[in-house]
């Protein structure tokens, strides 16, 4: 069996390893979109690294577009298998690989356009426009080949190779994946037979928070010899939960009591949202949220919200306990999901203390970021980073200590708006995290080899040294398109 790591390697986005057995068949853990490195980022996910029509399957941890956003790539370009995941995933990427494909066509448009001013006169045959990576016409033709599986029921994929789905508290839908692999290409009866040829590989996808307001912690996983595992906040720790009430709580007044202004929250659509809109209602159930109106600006969070309301099962037992007494733990009435695009733009012009929430959450794209262009120069007002956000993108770069200065759709802005983040609304487990939660899985003297991606290069090669620390072995972080036997 080999495993080709194909993205998220020293890096955090792009998220693709694929596995070869000895039988030959092919199995792609995660199809993930490289995001926030402009133009390169382009280029990078059209190079796959692979051929898709001659990929058998897709084996999809969660719907984040890092781990999902190539599956309508590779199905229009000529992948022609299967695609496994939970029943919430599915649904999830229904909503998202529409969005993302949405916000491809309009930006290919805007740059064509402009294209097209810069070159009146064509040179003849010489090709300047460019085409998205898909369509939304692409996303339908690739949710025919979703086929979900609920989580703890391990089922075959192949004669030789077996899947198990365990929840991984990251988002909804979110999975550990634990395939069973057999070592050589012989038909067999049944998993019984000769045990001692099948080789166990768990891929962690991205692991979530020991706590959560709204989804469970972190399920147990079965034994493995093989473990690839997430690095995120590999050198990181986050805050206690009931600090991070507490801090947003502050943020809140802070902004909106005392310098009347505008918080501002970029936010990914999907799960982040819906957790900060939880801990809202919470408070505002207590009491205490500031009589003020909080804005969810996304079409695309809205429709999520929708979906986690599908889903009550897979929430926490937190949130199930809420809606005893709170039928909809994700609406409250001060608060108003907007979808249209007029009054999004009508939200630049109010000059009333308020709270709004809109992706995305690195502040790359969406309504969010024109939210910022308006507001970036108020003394009054606060943008708050609630999530990680890849080192080249807005949000990471507005987080820079002392800067005044920052360009947003090609002005230089005035920084004055406060920029402030809080931590504890991650969904990645910190490295205390998910050291106890591997430790709790897993008897660590049975794992053989472990595999560090999905972190930049530093918080990679720290997590390294705490699963040392942890008594693990033989632990690699390994480059992009490198290659292993095992």
């Amino acid at each position: 069996m080999k495993i080709q790591f194909l993205g998220a390697a020293r890096e955090v986005t792009g998220s693709k390893h694929l596995i070869t057995t000895d039988s030959g068949h092919t199995i792609l853990l995660d199809c993930g979109m490289y995001q926030g490195k402009g133009m390169e980022t382009d280029a990078a996910n059209r190079d796959l690294g692979f051929d898709p029509a001659q990929l058998d399957c897709v084996v999809l941890s969660h719907a984040h577009i890092d781990h999902s956003g190539l599956i309508p790539y590779i199905v229009k370009m000529g992948f022609k298998g299967d695609i496994y995941c939970t029943p919430a995933t599915r649904d999830l990427c229904a909503l998202m690989l529409t969005d993302t494909a949405f916000i491809q066509e309009q930006d290919v448009r805007t740059y064509n356009k402009k294209i097209d001013k810069q070159n009146p006169h064509k040179e003849k045959g010489k090709k300047y426009k460019i085409e998205p990576l898909y369509t939304q016409q692409d996303v339908n033709k690739a949710m025919k080949h979703f086929v979900t599986y609920s989580y703890d029921r391990r089922f075959r994929l192949f004669d030789d190779v077996l899947l198990t789905f365990t929840n991984s508290g990251h988002m909804l839908g979110g999975a550990i994946c634990s395939l069973e692999i057999y070592e050589k290409d012989e038909r067999m009866s049944g998993v019984e037979a000769d045990p001692k040829r099948w080789k166990r590989l768990t891929y962690t996808g991205d692991i979530g928070r020991k706590y959560c307001h709204i989804l469970p912690p972190p399920q147990l996983f079965p034994q493995c010899d093989y473990l690839i595992c997430e690095s995120t906040y590999g050198d990181r720790l986050h805050d206690e939960a009931e600090v991070t009430e507490e801090q947003l709580l502050g943020v809140v007044e802070d902004t909106c009591v005392y310098r009347k202004g505008q918080l501002l929250i970029p936010s990914f659509s999907v799960g982040r949202t819906q957790e900060i809109v939880y801990v809202l209602n919470q408070l505002y159930n207590d009491g205490r949220l500031p009589h003020i109106p909080v804005y969810v600006d996304s079409p695309m969070s809205t429709n999520a919200t929708q979906i986690f309301r599908m889903y009550p099962d897979d929430l926490s037992d937190e949130v199930r306990d809420t809606m005893q007494f709170d039928p909809d733990p994700f609406g409250f009435n001060t608060l108003r999901y907007i979808t249209d695009i007029r009054e999004s733009k009508a939200l630049n012009h109010k000059d009333e203390p308020c709270i709004i929430i809109s992706a995305s959450g690195m502040l790359e794209a969406g309504r969010i970021k024109h939210h910022v262009a308006n507001h970036i120069s108020d003394p009054r007002c606060t943008i708050l980073i609630v999530g990680y956000c890849e080192p080249t993108t807005l949000g990471a770069r507005i987080q820079q200590p002392g800067l005044q200065w920052i360009s947003i759709f090609g002005l230089d802005r005035k920084i004055k708006a406060q920029i402030t983040k809080i931590e504890g609304f991650s969904g990645h487990g910190d490295y205390k995290e998910m050291i106890d939660y591997l430790t709790r899985s897993l008897s660590v003297d049975k794992v053989k080899r472990v595999f560090v991606v999905h972190g930049d290069e530093n918080a990679a090669e720290a997590y390294k040294g705490h699963l040392h620390e942890a008594e693990f072995k033989n632990i690699e972080v390994p480059e992009k398109g490198e290659t292993v036997e095992l």
